[in-house]
This record gives C-alpha cells, sequence and structure tokens, in this order.
C-alpha cells in the first residue's frame, strides 16, 4: 500500500509540475494586491507605495495598496496570513512584525504562515537631544546618565513602538536608567522634545533630518551598523560608544504560507529588478533608507534573528503592553 501510495504522489507531482511552470509563466494575469498593515502616511505606507508602482511596471500589471491599519499592524498582517495564497495578495512588513509577538497575543506564527519574498530596505534610528542638555556626544550622554540615574527622560511613539525599542535597547547596553515617556505618536513626541520638555528621542531619519539641519536638534548617533548618507558626519551609536548597539527599521514583503514557489522565484527576481531602479534608490535615500539585498532563506532567517532580538529587549526592559 505505503508504494502504491508513493506512485500516485510521484505521478500527481508530474502531473502538477506543467501545470504550476505554467502558471509562473503567465503570472500576473490580473493586478496584485499589497496590504500595508498601517494607515496612510508611516514608514510603511511610504516604502510600500514607492515599491508598488516600480514592481507593477516590472510585473506589467497594476499592484495597488490596501492599507489595513490597526492594533499596531496585527490586523493587517492577520489579513495578509489568511489571503488566498496565489500570489495576488501580498503584505509589507517591518520591525513592527518582529516586535507584536513579544507584546501582544497574535493570531498567526510570524514565521510560519508567510513566505518571506524579499527585503526591501532599512533604515537607521537617530539619537537626537534637544540643544538644551548640556551634551554633544553619546559618551557624554552615558556619563550624565549615570551621574544622573533616573532623572533624565526620553520621548517615544508609544509604548513598544520602534523609538520606544530603540530606547530601552541602549539603556540595556550602555547600562543606564533613563526614563521613557510615551506620547500617543510620533509627532507629539517630537514636538515636546523640541519644545524642551523632554530632552531625548530615539527617533527615525525621515522625522528628524529636517530638525537636525535647522539646529533645533543635536544628533549624537545613529542605530546602523555604518554611518548613514544622510548623516555621514554623525558616528554610529556603537561606534560612539556603546557597543553593539543597532536599532534599524527594515521593511520586507511577504506573502502566505503555501504561495507556490515558481510565482514566489519570479515575484522576487522582479523585486530585485525594481530595487536597483535609480528613481526608487533616490526615493528611499530622501526618506533615509537605503536599499537592502537578501535571499529569501535570508530574509526569513533575518526575521527570526529580529523576533528572537527584540524579545530579549522586551524581556530584559520589563516592558509590557498597555
Amino acid at each position: 500500500m505505503s508504494r502504491l501510495l508513493a506512485r500516485l504522489m510521484t505521478a500527481a507531482a508530474l502531473l502538477l509540475a506543467p501545470a504550476t511552470a505554467t502558471m509562473a509563466d503567465d503570472y500576473p494575469t490580473k493586478p496584485i494586491r499589497l496590504i500595508i498593515p498601517f494607515p496612510p502616511g508611516g514608514s510603511n505606507d511610504v516604502v510600500g507605495r514607492l515599491v508598488a508602482k516600480e514592481l507593477g511596471d516590472q510585473l506589467g500589471q497594476p499592484v495597488f495598496v490596501d492599507n489595513r491599519g490597526g492594533a499596531g499592524g496585527m490586523i493587517g498582517t492577520d489579513a495578509i496570513a489568511k489571503a488566498i495564497p496565489d500570489g495576488y495578495t501580498l503584505g509589507i512588513v517591518s520591525i513592527a512584525h518582529a516586535v507584536n509577538p513579544a507584546l501582544h497575543p497574535i493570531t498567526y506564527d510570524p514565521i510560519k504562515s508567510f513566505e518571506a519574498v524579499s527585503i526591501l530596505a532599512t533604515g537607521p534610528n537617530v539619537l537626537v537631544v534637544n540643544p538644551e542638555l548640556p551634551v554633544k556626544s553619546v559618551k557624554e550622554l552615558v556619563a550624565l546618565a549615570k551621574q544622573k540615574p533616573g532623572e533624565l527622560n526620553y520621548a517615544s511613539a508609544g509604548i513598544g513602538s520602534f523609538q520606544h525599542l530603540g530606547g530601552e535597547l541602549f539603556k540595556l547596553k550602555a547600562g543606564v536608567n533613563i526614563v521613557h515617556v510615551p506620547y500617543k505618536g510620533g509627532g507629539p513626541a517630537m514636538q515636546d522634545v523640541l519644545a524642551g520638555h523632554v530632552k531625548i528621542m530615539f527617533s527615525s531619519l525621515i522625522q528628524t533630518t529636517p530638525f537636525i539641519k535647522s539646529g533645533q536638534l543635536r544628533p549624537l548617533g545613529t542605530g546602523g551598523s555604518k554611518r548613514s548618507a544622510v548623516l555621514p558626519d554623525v558616528p554610529t551609536i556603537a561606534e560612539a560608544g556603546v557597543p553593539d548597539y543597532t536599532a534599524t527599521n527594515w521593511w520586507g514583503i511577504v506573502a502566505p504560507a503555501g504561495t507556490p514557489k515558481p510565482v514566489l522565484d519570479k515575484l522576487y527576481e522582479k523585486i530585485q529588478l525594481a530595487l536597483k531602479a535609480p528613481s526608487l534608490q533616490e526615493a528611499f535615500a530622501r526618506e533615509g533608507a537605503s536599499a537592502v539585498t537578501m535571499t529569501p532563506a535570508e530574509f526569513q532567517d533575518f526575521m527570526k534573528a529580529e523576533i528572537a532580538k527584540w524579545a530579549t529587549v522586551v524581556k530584559e526592559g520589563h516592558i509590557t503592553a498597555q
């Protein structure tokens, strides 16, 4: 019986192979939906729309954006996981995808519910201070924080946000006690830092660069593994005195688990071509991001590492969702 079953399965696979190959050759024959699990205007939306245009040009079919905001990205991500796995529904994931499992009960598996298609870009955070704070380097900030434990504070867009996790990672790596002040969004947090009510913020380049150039904020370091092309004179936080510190947002494309491999391969190929487009690279640069290349397997391993990294930060920082 087992031999007969094996023969039947082999025969079925041989019959399906030409059909699968034909599907990949013809794909796509209709528009593709790209779910962005956040409202319009944020970094996920900006990156998603930029890539959607270029990818649509490469595939010969429009890629239209479907914003499904809510619950820190979990509503839209659940919709991606539950979509028909035919290559016509894709989704954007970012650092929130790695942080949410440590903070909330989720309705999907952050790895097994998806096929990793391609990472798109990364963008480091930047440590800025109000000029009223008498520090001009990361080392001076660390020294002041150790001299005044619990007296300095930093603002974020809210508990579990990229700004919050970047600040908590800094506290752990630098061994300092800086008080977290959460806000309902990055805008209100930035306004209070500009006003001097809170003196420190671990923000995104896209939000912060205009205020750095105007002199309203002083940059001390960026969170990437190398200096940012947007702020080439600003050292990384690691080289400025906090070893092993990296806090970088990232964006990638996933598909529902079970999407045929030939379709995934074609998507990966076309995304790589889209990422090489000068117009897309220039647009990324304006947003403080850089295009990144990884194989799907490397992207999956990257997401696993990010999930483990931020789970440790959440645990050691005693962070709880509120």
